[in-house]
């Protein structure tokens, strides 16, 4: 199984920055040895959707709606993003569940609408630094997860999850390998006892992943690619992250 990397710019970017980092990315990703997506703000989707055509970059969302239409201001629909031929979309990311109250059930619905309009749901799951201390995290991302496989049955082997420790999200902290590497091995056996096609299910780290880390990170077993923030908006550090994933 190819790893995956994929750059969750945020809210970052724009017409003229967003056209240089592109063209350092293509320049410097001729023939990855992973796969590689850009998640980006939907306002932009066009943009890069333009930019990476015929590249080896997929293009990502970073949101998308748990509606299929309606009366719902501000919501962007999966065949909404289909129509920009958007192939992944993150879903549950911890800044969504914290400043938007996004609930679990919220997640599994995203989850579901993006199933059915053909785009890979990238699905975040992960501890805060308090239920990490309570030896909370195993019950935390497992009920996460759980979620969303009841409310997409077979679907399941359908999507990518990614673990993003919340204390180590923008704040320079990083799980150690083995850290990540143990909750990553949790939430694979817990996919395993979900679905026979567990194996094809890419789990990425998403907490602080940079140029410096990625190596050891990826070397782990169960860390199958990154979500990656801050470093993938530094061309040269989004591409030693993809050199490492190998």
């Amino acid at each position: 199984m190819k790893k995956l990397i994929a750059g969750n710019w945020k809210m970052n970017g724009d017409v003229a920055a967003n056209a240089v980092l592109l063209q350092e990315l293509l320049s410097g990703v001729r023939d990855p040895a992973c796969a590689i997506a850009v998640c980006v703000p939907a306002v932009y989707l066009a943009q890069v959707q333009v930019l990476v055509t015929g590249s080896p970059i997929e293009l990502g969302a970073q949101d998308v709606s748990a509606h299929e239409a309606g009366a719902y201001t501000g919501e962007i629909s999966a065949t909404m993003l289909k129509d920009f031929a958007v192939r992944y979309a993150i879903v549950g990311h911890s800044e969504r569940r914290q400043y938007h109250g996004e609930s679990d059930a919220q997640v599994a619905a995203k989850v579901g609408r993006a199933l059915a309009a053909g785009i890979t749901p990238i699905v975040c799951v992960g501890e805060t630094l308090a239920e990490r201390e309570a030896g909370k995290t195993e019950e935390v991302v497992k009920r996460q997860l759980a979620a969303v496989i009841h409310a997409n049955g077979h679907c399941i082997s359908e999507i990518v999850v990614a673990y993003e420790p919340v204390w180590a999200i923008g704040t320079g902290k990083t799980a150690t390998p083995e850290q990540a590497q143990q909750v990553h091995a949790v939430l694979r056996a817990q996919l395993k006892a979900a679905t026979p096609q567990a194996q094809r299910i890419q789990i990425l780290y998403g907490g602080s992943m940079n140029a410096a880390n990625a190596a050891e990170l990826l070397a782990q077993p169960d860390i199958d690619g990154g979500l990656v923030g801050g470093a993938s908006l530094k061309a040269p550090d989004f591409l030693k992250i993809i050199a490492a994933a190998h």
